[in-house]
């Protein structure tokens, strides 16, 4: 497990999990739905990637599981003014700002990938839910203004999730882009 004072926290799936989930983020967001078909399958995948995580957030490896970043959002708060003021500790895995991170972004992929499904039913009568939805202009209307509210709101969340591994980065003199590549951070000094 370490090699030097380097050690494995992340393992592949989650390596492949993130940088697949960055791509087809990307690609739905900043293709506009053009072509559609393209917009749609990316969401497909979205919502396969992030149902992976979600399971392997309770049987994966210990960095990857919940139990081991989730924290009250009263300990993610403490722990951002701590990285205010230099006094945070530095954590091998996520930290609690980092693991309440996860999980907003999570939900709000859930809700965006499902908007999008609901929507496509509504509005093109197409999709896993077409035979459960009928088509209306009014969910569309509606569920095309949800739909974009979200993607806005995930924007938001990885400006503020990229910003946060940046500072983290600079902040406990540690490369955390390159550690979600090779999986490997340092080890936590004695």
């Amino acid at each position: 497990m370490a090699n030097g004072n380097m050690v494995r926290v992340w393992d592949p799936l989650i390596r492949v999990f993130h940088w697949s989930l960055v791509i087809a983020f990307a690609v739905a967001y900043f293709g506009e739905a053009e072509p559609l078909w393209l917009h749609n399958w990316a969401g497909y995948l979205i919502l396969v990637l992030v149902l992976v995580r979600i399971v392997w957030g309770f049987v994966g490896t210990p960095h990857a599981r919940f139990t081991d970043f989730v924290q009250s959002p009263w300990v993610a708060g403490r722990y951002i003014l701590a990285e205010m003021t230099g006094r945070a500790r530095r954590y091998i895995g996520h930290n609690p700002a980092g693991g309440l991170m996860i999980l907003a972004l999570l939900a709000l992929l859930v809700a965006q990938t499902g908007t999008g499904m609901v929507l496509l039913a509504a509005d093109e009568g197409a999709g896993p839910l077409a035979s459960w939805i009928a088509p209306s202009e009014s969910l569309e209307e509606t569920l095309e203004e949800v739909h974009e509210i979200l993607a806005e709101g995930l924007i938001v969340l990885v400006v503020l999730h990229i910003v946060g591994v940046l500072l983290g980065s600079l902040r406990h003199r540690e490369n955390l882009v390159r550690a979600m590549i090779d999986g490997r951070k340092r080890d936590l000094e004695p």
